[in-house]
């Protein structure tokens, strides 16, 4: 039978998981014997438990000489308006003899606020969720986790009409965080983590898809070590973090990061394999190194940077000659007198790299300059050739025409 109201059959559902889900968030006992909640900003009654219908009562605060201002006594009972946090103490109740007939301890707080959650998967089997108050309470409190799995199967939906349900576990050892175990990496969740204290509960609903929030963690086992005769190489090498189960359809892809030690901005490089080498290092600084990891089909987030890894490429081994030779130098000339005349041989430093450089940037040099005396050449010349011939031109015009003016005219045929 269909309900004539359209969407009410699912507002009735909501409202009573909701009203199921206060009645668990309110479990017994709060803490000890003879102690009494209260909202801040409400007017709160302790009653004389002991006290005999009809005689009289007196109150009292311990540690105060009088109580609280506007408080009153009504029937046997303490009135208390308009509660504030300065309100909160233990109160005794006594007959007219003065003897104690009841004392209440009295804590006041607020409501939950509604938690801020976020998820986190670390692998593709499990997700955790992690969670902070939004309301400072002042009460005791406690955490209800639970998930439901929102994508299901024909046959998960003929197992469990209700859907796929369970607890979010929490580890005691870790609060404030609950973790899904055997979760599907293709799939999608939704979280419901409840706030109770004494008081009420608040609930927060999160849907969670493995794909969005996978975030491995950091690789392991980070290893940069020098390379023999190679002054500008470090070889790095790590593994895989223990958490990520290393099967052929859920590989990693990794970053690497490198700078020295004396310098701030950092060079990355993105591989897939679990070694790399550094190309670039500078020869004779120490370098820091780190690196993170991403699933391979780029779902999710980085992973943080591992632990910091150091090492220095090894010297070039003409360099160290040089410095060795310069040392021992020195340290045989320690016992003679210092000359002041200067070396009149030049110290070469230079690399046999940096020689050819500069050989073949003269070349190019010199080349260019040539070129551009070779054309400067030729436009001097054709300029030289044109001037000869504009001078020629005049010249035969003149000897034309007096040429033309020696010849006999008709008349004087």
């Amino acid at each position: 039978m269909r309900s004539p109201i359209p969407g009410l059959g699912r507002v009735m559902v909501l409202l009573a998981a909701t009203l199921a889900s206060a009645s668990l968030a309110i479990p017994e006992g709060w803490g000890e014997e003879g102690v009494q909640y209260g909202q801040v900003g409400t007017d709160v009654t302790l009653s004389c438990a002991s006290a005999r219908a009809g005689s009289p009562v007196q109150w009292r605060r311990a540690g105060a000489a009088m109580l609280p201002e506007g408080s009153a006594v009504w029937q046997g009972a303490l009135v208390l308006p308009h509660t504030s946090l300065a309100n909160a103490g233990t109160y005794s109740c006594h007959g007219e003899d003065g003897g104690l007939l009841h004392a209440v301890s009295l804590r006041l707080g607020y409501l939950p606020g509604v938690p801020f959650v976020s998820c986190r998967a670390s692998d593709y089997e499990n997700f955790s969720c992690s969670w902070t108050s939004s309301v400072e309470t002042f009460l005791p409190t406690r955490y209800i986790t639970t998930y439901r799995k929102k994508s299901l199967t024909g046959e998960e939906k003929r197992r469990n009409k209700n859907g796929h349900m369970g607890p979010c576990l929490q580890d005691p050892s870790r609060p404030g965080t609950c973790t899904v175990h055997g979760s599907e990496f293709w799939s999608s969740y939704r979280l419901n983590i409840t706030e109770v204290n004494p008081l009420g509960s608040s609930f927060r609903l999160l849907d969670v898809t493995m794909q969005a929030i996978i975030k491995p963690d950091p690789p392991e086992g980070l290893v940069v070590e020098p390379i023999p005769l190679a002054p500008r190489r470090l070889h790095v090498s790590w593994k895989y973090p223990s958490s990520w189960p290393k099967e052929p359809h859920f590989q990693l892809r990794f970053r690497l990061q490198y700078r020295p030690v004396i310098h701030r901005s950092w060079s990355v490089v993105e591989t897939v394999n679990l070694s790399e080498v550094i190309t670039d290092a500078f020869t004779g600084l120490e370098h820091v190194v780190q690196v993170s990891a991403k699933d391979f089909l780029d779902a999710g987030n980085w992973s943080e940077w591992s632990a910091e890894a150091r090492a220095t490429p090894v010297r070039d081994l003409a360099t160290t000659v040089r410095e060795e030779t310069t040392t021992d130098t020195s340290l045989e000339s320690l016992g003679d007198e210092p000359s002041q005349a200067p070396n009149p041989e030049p110290i070469n430093h230079s690399d046999p790299l940096e020689k050819m450089a500069v050989l073949v940037s003269l070349g190019i040099f010199a080349f260019f300059v040539l070129a551009a005396v070779f054309i400067i050449t030729i436009l001097i010349w054709l300029r030289v050739r044109k001037h000869g011939k504009d001078k020629t031109k005049p010249h035969n015009f003149l000897v034309a025409a007096t040429h033309l003016k020696a010849l006999p005219s008709e008349s004087g045929c």
